[in-house]
């Protein structure tokens, strides 16, 4: 049965097990053999990241053509315009890409959220702002990229859901197990499936509240 592990990286941790140039890492947070990141974080960002021992279940995470949809809460300096915003749904032209469209929606500070150590830097002339942002592909500082180009720069991101697993409970550095058989969806992207619509998908299973905790594997049989 594969592992999957949800964890809530904190601000200034590496998205990998080895430790480099004296920034902490996964190893610091979870004491757990032969899983690792399906996709990953910048350093200075923070929220979900999802660990798995299966490979096949690792790819189809990150695969870019199943378009697993990630949800972002970010701080942007200002407050983004109308026209700002379309240009975010619209998808945005970053010169060596333009993103796919995206739902951007401004909304108030999260109250789940926690405060971030350390905390962003204010500036007393420039209020600031809240932006959901979903996106169904996860390139290299893509978020910080969008806000930038539409004239809002990104102060602090935090992924808040991949898919329908969420960091609901898991405060930073905190983990939980997901329990059971986990599915995700298989469909190919939309352009090779043009003109039809995506296969029904099964949502993962519920999480379990078990926290650094990991439960034995099944005995082998033969």
């Amino acid at each position: 049965m594969s592992r999957l592990i949800l964890f809530n990286k904190p601000y200034g941790v590496l998205s990998q097990f080895t430790p480099a140039d004296g920034h902490p890492s996964l190893a610091d947070y979870i004491p757990v053999p032969g899983v690792y990141a399906a996709g990953r974080l910048d350093r200075d960002s923070e929220g979900l990241l999802i660990l798995t021992d299966d490979g096949r279940l690792q790819h189809a995470l990150t695969d870019p053509r199943r378009q697993k949809r990630k949800t972002y809460w970010v701080q942007v300096e200002g407050v983004p315009s109308h026209k700002a915003l379309e240009l975010l749904r619209q998808g945005v032209d970053l010169g060596d890409f333009v993103t796919r469209p995206a739902k951007v929606r401004r909304i108030p500070e999260p109250a789940e959220l926690w405060p971030r150590n350390p905390p962003i830097r204010y500036r007393k002339s420039i209020p600031t702002s809240w932006l959901e942002i979903t996106l169904t592909e996860g390139k290299n500082r893509q978020v910080r990229r969008m806000t930038a180009k539409v004239g809002y720069p990104t102060l602090r991101l935090v992924r808040w859901a991949i898919e329908d697993w969420t960091l609901a409970g898991l405060a930073p550095g905190e983990w939980r197990v997901v329990e059971g058989v986990v599915r995700v969806r298989t469909w190919p992207d939309d352009r090779a499936n043009a003109g039809r619509g995506p296969r029904p998908g099964r949502p993962p299973v519920s999480d379990t509240a078990a926290r650094r905790r990991l439960p034995d594997p099944p005995p082998r049989r033969g």
